[in-house]
């Protein structure tokens, strides 16, 4: 049985419905919801966007490998109406590197593994610029040490709040 720690999120639409079936998928389909953390509001974050996002960080205890979550995750994501085809188009429409979208969950860790390969990498590698990420994941493991950076999610918190010049 491994841990795999996920952040669910998006700016589309009703979010907590949608927050509350993608976790009731992930529970039925990777493994036991453990955790969760509150549902949290943010401005988007590398593009601009009207519409605040609201997400989520979830621990779960799963038998599934780490590609076989990542597959689970994408199909989760599709069911619940993300088109990473129109996306894409609105990426270049807009010329940003992110977009508004219905959902997304990404996988943050998978107990202390790292993975980097085409189509995983493991720990999110953006996790520590991003407190939309780190506000939830703080919740529930503030003590717990990221297997690349050495530092716990205290410690990376703190940091980013001194890198924006704000206090946590």
């Amino acid at each position: 049985m491994a841990r795999v720690v996920l952040v669910t999120g998006g700016n589309l639409g009703d979010m907590r419905p949608r927050l509350q079936t993608a976790q009731k998928l992930i529970n039925d389909r990777i493994g036991a919801v453990m955790r969760c953390s509150h549902r949290y509001t943010s401005d988007a974050w590398g593009f601009d966007s009207a519409d605040e996002f609201t997400n989520q960080v979830l621990v779960v205890d799963t038998d599934l490998a780490p590609e076989a979550v990542l597959f689970e995750v994408q199909k989760i994501e599709r069911e619940l109406g993300r088109d990473r085809r129109a996306e894409q188009a609105a990426k270049e429409a807009s010329g940003a590197r992110y977009c508004s979208r219905v959902i997304d969950i990404d996988i943050l860790f998978y107990d202390n593994l790292v993975i980097d390969t085409p189509d995983l990498v493991i720990p999110h590698p953006l996790m520590q610029e991003r407190d939309f990420v780190l506000r939830p994941l703080y919740e529930l493991m503030k003590e717990f040490r990221h297997p690349v950076l050495g530092k716990t999610i205290g410690e990376l918190r703190a940091e980013l709040a001194e890198a924006e010049g704000r206090t946590r």
